[in-house]
């Protein structure tokens, strides 16, 4: 009996605690920074629409060098050859006005007439006296040799490749500052206003090229290099009238160098371009 009232004690005494909540916290887990990476949406390439109607072929398309090379000059050669005919109808012309101003001849209203849009074209000094400004359009009214034209066409334009080639026919790399008046090149710094000049056509192109090249104060080294050469019954030499060119890069030099090295290497193109029957003169 004494030993029952015990166990009643006992569990009388622990009963009010039986249904208390524990008084200790479970430790909560440690969370660790976690990096969501960012998502990336795919980039669209967006295709450069032509600023022309011209179908040039795909020159980054061809895998074998020689004949990237040979298709490149086939199809820039045409135009060149023919630009420098017309240029030389018209060198012709001024000679002829020349010869006509030696004889203390009057020229004739053609001729005049001639003279007159001549010196707005190229850019000549109209204070000069009509036999003086004669002889600065035949340092000017001139041709470019081919060679020459095709490997800085191959060197402007990384061999047809270049975005400024393929949409806008630009193979020369030549600078236009009017808005709108070709393409704004990427990384253009800022404040700058030039564009990268699109044409409608190759021989466009071409045109303004040879232009540039006979009217242009940077390249006055250039015509009178290759005034000394007409002028010494010599060649025109593609090699020496590069050195003309110093100031067509920022390179230089170094330009220079690889534009004469270009001449040099395609020399076996040329041969077989250059043999084949000109193109008539228009």
């Amino acid at each position: 009996m004494r030993t029952v009232l015990i166990s009643v004690f006992f569990l009388a005494l622990i009963a009010p605690f039986t249904f208390l909540a524990p008084t200790f916290v479970l430790p909560t887990p440690e969370v660790k920074n976690v990096v969501i990476a960012p998502v990336v949406k795919a980039k669209v390439k967006v295709v450069e629409q032509p600023l022309h109607n011209v179908k040039i072929p795909n020159f980054a398309s061809i895998s074998d060098v020689k004949t990237k090379k040979r298709q490149f000059f086939r199809y820039i050669y045409p135009a060149i050859a023919q630009e420098n005919s017309n240029i030389l109808m018209l060198r012709a012309e001024v000679s002829l006005m020349i010869e006509t101003l030696f004889l203390e001849e009057n020229l004739l209203t053609d001729q005049q007439a001639l003279l007159e849009r001549l010196i707005k074209k190229y850019k000549v000094n109209q204070k000069h006296s009509p036999l003086q400004q004669l002889n600065e359009l035949l340092l000017r009214i001139d041709i470019v040799p081919a060679e020459l034209v095709l490997v800085q066409a191959a060197n402007e334009s990384a061999w047809g490749t270049s975005r400024f080639a393929r949409v806008g026919l630009n193979f020369f790399g030549m600078w236009c500052y009017k808005k709108g008046c070709g393409m704004v090149p990427r990384g253009r710094d800022d404040g700058a206003k030039h564009e990268v000049a699109a044409f409608n056509s190759l021989e466009h192109a071409v045109q303004r090229y040879l232009h540039n090249i006979n009217t242009n104060h940077a390249y006055g080294v250039f015509r009178s290099i290759r005034g000394q050469l007409r002028a010494q019954e010599q060649p025109l030499s593609p090699q020496i009238l590069a050195t003309g060119l110093l100031r067509y890069s920022i390179r230089g030099t170094d330009y220079v160098l690889e534009i004469t090295e270009m001449i040099r290497h395609n020399k076996v193109y040329f041969d077989k371009i250059l043999s084949k029957p000109k193109p008539k003169v228009i």
